[in-house]
């Protein structure tokens, strides 16, 4: 137990001391895959047939969540994603309005990867895959390794934080909302 408070601590030491990078000078920013980089774009098919680019969502704060329907600690992670979508999607943030997800499934089965969405009840509406499995171009453009990962961006596409789970993404969440 005091083990994971002092992960918690430490967690909300690093939030704490993230700075917040302005729109002017998101032009000199580096796209990366760090803390403070502008988050490489997405752009891929909804279940749909629809393809939505992340940069679609500027001005949101955006989770681009790394998972798929066959992953057991991703579908034991969705309730926690679930929680905070429905928790912090009407919220505003420092240059953000609202709060949402762009799904990135790295299935290869449209209809098990559609079932997962539905079981789950992943109500968000960016739910992107091309159904490559781990090789997504998504996950080999920001060295997804290992299944459920996640990077948070504020409103200007800039990574803020990035491997929130559980407790985590919410608290990350509730210090960055206004």
């Amino acid at each position: 137990m005091m083990r994971i408070k002092l992960k918690l601590f430490l967690f909300l030491v690093v939030v704490l001391s993230i700075g917040s990078v302005s729109a002017a000078n998101n032009e000199k920013v580096k796209t990366g895959l760090e803390i403070g980089n502008k988050a490489p774009e997405i752009k891929l098919m909804s279940p749909e047939g629809k393809v939505i680019a992340l940069s679609s969502l500027k001005g949101k704060m955006v989770l681009i969540d790394f998972w798929a329907s066959w992953c057991g600690p991703c579908r034991r992670e969705n309730p926690s994603v679930v929680q905070a979508y429905q928790s912090y999607k009407d919220k505003n943030f420092e240059n953000a309005k609202g709060f949402t997800i762009y799904s990135v499934s790295l299935d290869k089965s449209k209809d098990k990867w559609i079932s997962a969405i539905e079981e789950d009840k992943l109500s968000w509406s960016y739910h992107v895959s091309d159904l490559l499995g781990w090789n997504s171009i998504a996950a080999q453009a920001y060295g997804v390794r290992g299944i459920p990962d996640n990077f948070l961006i504020d409103g200007d596409g800039i990574i803020v934080a990035k491997r929130l789970r559980g407790p985590y993404l919410d608290a990350a969440l509730k210090q960055l909302a206004k």
